[in-house]
């Protein structure tokens, strides 16, 4: 199940990780953030041990949205200590999603 990450738990949450972090920001009233957020989660169980996953509202979290430079939801991004290596903008199916961001080969190499 995916994490909620806030400004408060950034640090530690994702910063600090030991696995890759995937990141979902994403809003309640979107649309193709609902179609994308089972999606998400299914990722979060399949690979639940070996890659961390949050989700982050940006209507609740505008400083966390603006630091990625977000301007279009849903963006998903793959962060490794902190750093973006992979991202994806808008609703993708499963296998789309995984390949965009590089999921399989992140996960192998911090194995």
């Amino acid at each position: 199940m995916p994490l909620e990450i806030t400004k408060a738990n950034y640090q530690t949450q994702v910063v600090e990780s030991d696995v890759p972090v995937v990141l979902d920001l994403w809003a309640a009233w979107c649309g193709p953030c609902r179609m994308v957020g089972p999606i998400v989660d299914e990722i979060a169980d399949e690979y639940a041990g070996r890659l961390k996953v949050g989700k982050v509202d940006v209507d609740a979290e505008p400083e966390l949205a603006a630091r990625f430079g977000v301007s279009s939801i849903p963006t998903i991004l793959l962060l490794e200590r902190g750093q973006v290596v992979a991202s994806a903008i808008g609703a993708r199916p499963k296998p789309q999603l995984v390949a965009a961001l590089e999921i399989e080969q992140r996960v192998a190499e911090a194995a």
